[in-house]
């Protein structure tokens, strides 16, 4: 995720949920520095791991992503759509019209969940540029505790984020950047790596944003 930095300045002390609010009311989806028009590598990992177009799918940091309008049009039934900001949500319900009756919408922090940490059975967390704005290592443990616990066992992992040469930005905010076996050792070894890959992400401003993608399947839990 990056966007113009003019557009979005953090404060000393960042309030992350006005942060995020006051990102999703200055533009519109599709100026979103993070915003693609085909959530087409992401889809590629959900098809990649052969799961039923009833699986729960939980999708974190889902801002307004057309992900969720591809799952959709894909034909899944169990969609979760999750973020810290209400704007963003609202955002997408309003997208979706309709179709946003077969969509469960949860505002929730994923550090300090008050909602998220009441799911189970899931049977895909999937996290496009969310994971890499935790510097802290109580914020990191936080969020693996919390995929730990709610995702089931043969249950699937994606977390795209911005790679070792990525941006080191997004939105104002600093970032940990990652490789995959950085991801697996914050996984241990419930998970096994099933896939990677690099890819280049051009957002809309054109800026050229290098990510890495990954699929992790939980063998224990």
């Amino acid at each position: 995720m990056t966007t113009k930095e003019s557009d979005c300045k953090s404060p000393a002390k960042i309030e992350y949920k006005n942060h995020w609010n006051t990102a999703y009311t200055k533009n519109t989806t599709e100026k979103l520095g993070w915003f693609e028009e085909k959530a087409a590598q992401t889809m590629s990992l959900i098809s990649k791991s052969g799961l039923k177009k009833t699986a729960t799918i939980l999708n974190v940091g889902v801002g307004s992503s057309v992900l969720i309008d591809e799952l959709l049009a894909d034909g899944y039934t169990n969609l979760i759509a999750s973020d810290l900001s209400e704007k963003a949500l609202t955002t997408l319900k309003d997208r979706l019209a309709e179709e946003a009756v077969k969509v469960t919408f949860i505002a929730d922090d994923l550090i300090q969940p008050e909602k998220l940490n009441k799911l189970s059975n899931i049977d895909l967390w999937n996290d496009r540029a969310v994971l890499h704005f935790f510097l802290k290592e109580e914020e990191k443990a936080a969020y693996f505790n919390l995929l730990k616990q709610v995702v089931v066992k043969d249950g699937f992992v994606i977390i795209a984020v911005f790679a070792l040469d990525g941006a080191e930005k997004c939105c104002g905010l600093e970032l940990q950047r990652y490789n995959s076996e950085m991801l697996q050792e914050r996984l241990g070894n419930q998970f096994k790596l099933i896939t990677e890959f690099n890819h280049i992400f051009v957002n809309p401003y054109g800026g050229k944003r290098p990510y890495i993608y990954t699929l992790f399947q939980r063998i224990n839990k």
